[in-house]
């Protein structure tokens, strides 16, 4: 891969890896320990620039494509998986207004990133997440306003987030087209409620917020009523290519781990690399490592097209994410009973992978998503 980067991605990659080494890894295992989100970390980044990566030139952005934000985001996964998942998830509050928003939303959402907000979708509910037309969150015109009530569960960067997407009801007769999308300010009353003591992804903060008759202009819609679960299945593909890119460099990192511990391990007077039973299995980490990673790059080059990428994006994330936790599990393997302990880095890995197969749309969601558009 790194032969095919240009230079400048390859440089971007090397600031993001050198900068995360030097800061983050430091502190990581206190930040693992008490489930947060380094904020300092994430300042850092905007110091050099990074907020605005998925952000056009035109609105003071970096104007980055799609395969370098992936490159981007797969070598932040590689540090850390929940930080490399919630920085670009913070900043991808954009990409849907950016698609569908007014000129006006634009440049508030892109400012507000670009200077240090981060932002949240908040989508999911108790009893709505493989079936969104289940949400139960409402939105009320009123006036030149609407009053939303509700309360929704497992939304990412909840404590950190100024900015929230809100799906919500506008007319709940009509099921799928009577859904629409709103910006969402938590100044105007987002109260956040209980944190998620999650297994894995800890540097990831994941909490319920709660909407209490909040009062947000129309103004702030995004897009048309009833707009809104077809905004929100747009934004999904993105979202799903680079939860991928996390993935796969947490894969990479429990190979690395393998590779560097197999080569210094010895048993029966030899180190464990030189046995097949090890060598077989390290080889096919790496097969499938390189499997995942060109489909995201295939997946990421169809993107930038402007062609519908939901096929390609279904099938990496679905590929990707399998196999991370199978490398994850693999590494442990790798290191036998050291790796099932907490001195060294592989089992947070593992920890760490299996939430992929589950947000974004469970893997088996995505299997039923690519053999619907194939009957079709």
């Amino acid at each position: 891969m790194y032969e095919l980067m240009t230079e400048d991605q390859k440089e971007y990659t090397k600031m993001i890896r050198d900068a995360l080494t030097k800061e983050l890894v430091p502190i990581l295992e206190e930040y693992e320990k008490n489930s947060q989100f380094p904020m300092l970390i994430h300042d850092k980044l905007g110091e050099m620039g990074f907020h605005g990566l998925a952000i056009p030139e035109e609105y003071g952005g970096c104007g980055f494509d799609f395969e370098t934000q992936y490159l981007i985001e797969e070598e932040m996964g590689k540090i850390d998986a929940g930080f490399a998942f919630s920085y670009c998830v913070g900043k991808a509050t954009a990409g849907t207004v950016l698609k569908y928003g007014t000129e006006e939303q634009k440049h508030k959402v892109c400012d507000f990133l670009i200077n240090g907000g981060i932002g949240a979708s908040a989508l999911t509910e108790a009893g709505a997440g493989s079936d969104v037309t289940n949400i139960r969150t409402t939105a009320v015109r009123d006036g030149d306003d609407y009053i939303i009530n509700g309360t929704k569960c497992f939304i990412s960067n909840a404590p950190q987030a100024g900015l929230f997407q809100v799906l919500a009801y506008t007319d709940k007769e009509k099921r799928g087209k009577g859904m629409s999308f709103f910006l969402v300010e938590k100044e105007r009353g987002v109260q956040v409620g209980k944190h998620e003591d999650k297994m894995g992804l800890r540097l990831s903060e994941t909490c319920e917020i709660v909407l209490d008759n909040v009062r947000v202009p129309a103004k702030n819609r995004i897009g048309e009523e009833g707009e809104g679960y077809r905004l929100a299945l747009g934004q999904v593909g993105k979202a799903r290519l680079m939860s991928s890119a996390a993935a796969i460099g947490l894969a990479q990192r429990a190979l690395d781990e393998a590779v560097a511990y197999a080569k210094v391990r010895t048993q029966f007077g030899k180190p464990i690399a030189s046995f097949q039973g090890v060598s077989f299995l390290l080889a096919d980490m790496e097969i499938k490592i390189q499997a995942a990673r060109q489909l995201a790059l295939y997946t990421a080059r169809v993107a930038q097209t402007g062609a519908d990428y939901v096929l390609p994006a279904s099938c990496t994330k679905t590929f990707a994410t399998d196999m991370a936790m199978q490398v994850a599990s693999d590494a442990i393997q790798v290191l036998g009973g050291y790796g099932y302990s907490k001195e060294y880095p592989v089992e947070k890995l593992l920890r760490d992978a299996k939430v992929f197969q589950i947000f974004e749309g469970t893997n088996q969601i995505q299997r039923m998503i690519i053999g619907g558009i194939l009957a079709k």
